[in-house]
């Protein structure tokens, strides 16, 4: 990482280097506890930064790989997807564009307990967090164009989502079962009580043979 930003400015987007925006990132996380309430926070539009989240889900700052994970996981907290489709480093006073090539977290554990509709499937992000997909934390899974693959999806938080490591995907699909839906047997997988549907079985059967 470049060490040339001792002096921000106060501003995310005048901030020289990674420990100027540290700073000013731990100070807003310092505002209460757990994560910062990015969702309440309105702040002016300040530009974009050069910042950039690869798709294995290394971050990148003036084009070179932050190697510090506490600050990966420090920005991590203030990130914020919004209805434009954009993500943003938000705090109580600007917000700054960055870059994120597929999704802003990796899932890159998995941990399944219980069976049936008691089912829990648990993930861990690239930045450590936990998370239990469900209602509240759906699972989707999108066909990968020009592979004819599937790319799974986890909710994290607001719009923020993990794209499932692949190893991590032939774990989860290991747990899959045929379930009828609407008339149409599918391939699906279960947790806390919601199905998710990765593909029509007779596709399966298919890409099987």
């Amino acid at each position: 990482m470049a060490e040339d930003m001792e002096s921000s400015g106060g501003s995310l987007t005048r901030a020289g280097d990674a420990r100027g925006l540290e700073a000013l990132i731990a100070r807003a996380a310092r505002a209460g506890k757990g994560l910062p309430p990015v969702d309440r926070w309105n702040p002016d539009f300040c530009g974009d930064l050069d910042m950039e989240i690869r798709a294995d889900g290394t971050w990148f700052y003036l084009g070179t790989p932050i190697g510090r994970m506490p600050l990966v996981q420090l920005f991590s907290t203030v990130l914020r997807k919004d209805a434009d489709g954009r993500t943003y480093l938000v705090t109580p006073v600007e917000k700054v564009g960055i870059r994120v090539v597929d999704a802003p977290f990796v899932a890159v554990e998995m941990n399944v307990g219980g069976a049936g509709d008691g089912q829990v499937m648990t993930f861990r992000t690239n930045v450590g967090d936990v998370v239990e997909a469900g209602p509240d934390h759906p699972l989707r899974f999108v066909d990968e164009p020009g592979t004819g693959g599937l790319k799974p999806y986890l909710l994290v938080r607001g719009r923020l989502e993990a794209l499932v490591a692949r190893p991590v995907m032939y774990e989860l699909v290991n747990h899959g079962e045929v379930i009828e839906i609407d008339g149409e047997r599918m391939f699906c997988v279960r947790s806390k009580g919601e199905i998710y549907p990765i593909m029509p079985a007779e596709r399966l059967e298919r890409l099987s043979a």
